[in-house]
């Protein structure tokens, strides 16, 4: 039966990335409410076909056939979020753009820890740090500090009732870029018993990739929320889990990575210097 079945490097090659592409997908989505819509929805389509096919309704396998091309477009609007959110993370990206600032390797520590203090004091806060997606648009909603990390700086921002202690603030490369910022606040089933800081702080991490850490003012537990999920941990593990996010989300970039302007400023300055020696020998 499989005599006449022939398997190029083509074909092998196309398995292979809608093979990956699947599980991006589903590794995208797991664990968040846009995963529910799309198992609702692979559940509804594999339901008609199969329905269609069994009874050989011809006349139904058209209509729905048919309604198949406009349901697919409605999955665009439907995950518009997600969509929204991976375009935005794909032209994020660094590649042309040369990174100025000097990010301290001390800053995932130093934040670490005054936040473990926060919650030793029982101060809530809810901390951003941006990534690839850009949070202006968040901190054009709170008062810009451009500051530098400190504890002290910190507990003076949470600290109630000074002005500044409600809402968020945006960590941007080791910097608080701004504080008393307003962030989207998630709907989720799950999180109806938490506070607003960790609604917040999901609906943050839904919209964007940026790591979000939340101080509980009345228990002082710590939380991480991202892609949409918030981790609770334990008060023993939470000090090397939270250092370890934090790490993640602010790597020092003025080392080990060369962006192309960087690329190509070094090679026209080398050409550079190689024609100035050439003409300068011919000088002579």
């Amino acid at each position: 039966m499989f005599d006449g079945l022939q398997i190029g490097l083509n074909d092998v090659m196309q398995i292979m990335i809608l093979y990956f592409g699947i599980y991006a997908l589903i590794r995208f989505v797991r664990g968040t409410r846009s995963a529910q819509v799309l198992l609702g929805f692979c559940v509804l389509v594999v339901s008609l076909l199969l329905f269609t096919y069994l009874f050989r309704f011809d006349v139904l396998a058209r209509v729905v056939y048919f309604l198949l091309v406009y349901l697919a477009l409605s999955m665009v609007v439907v995950f518009q979020q997600e969509i929204r959110r991976v375009l935005a993370l794909v032209g994020g990206q660094k590649l042309f753009g040369r990174h100025y600032a000097a990010l301290q390797d001390s800053v995932p520590e130093k934040l670490c820890r005054s936040v473990i203090n926060l919650g030793k004091s029982r101060i809530g806060a809810l901390i951003a740090v941006e990534r690839g997606i850009s949070l202006h648009g968040h901190e054009e909603t709170g008062v810009k500090l451009n500051a530098l990390v400190s504890h002290e700086l910190l507990v003076s921002i949470f600290t109630p009732p000074l002005p500044l202690h409600d809402g968020g603030i945006i960590i941007r490369d080791g910097t608080i870029a701004a504080a008393h910022c307003l962030f989207p606040v998630s709907n989720q089933g799950n999180l109806t018993t938490s506070g607003m800081r960790h609604r917040a702080a999901v609906g943050l991490s839904e919209e964007t990739d940026a790591v979000v850490v939340v101080v509980s003012e009345e228990t002082g537990k710590i939380a991480v929320a991202h892609n949409g999920r918030l981790h609770r941990y334990s008060d023993d593990k939470v000090e090397k889990l939270l250092l370890r996010w934090l790490r993640k989300a602010m790597p020092n970039e003025t080392k080990g990575s060369v962006t192309m302007t960087d690329w190509l400023t070094a090679y026209f300055s080398k050409s550079f210097k190689i024609n100035v020696k050439q003409e300068a020998g011919h000088a002579l």
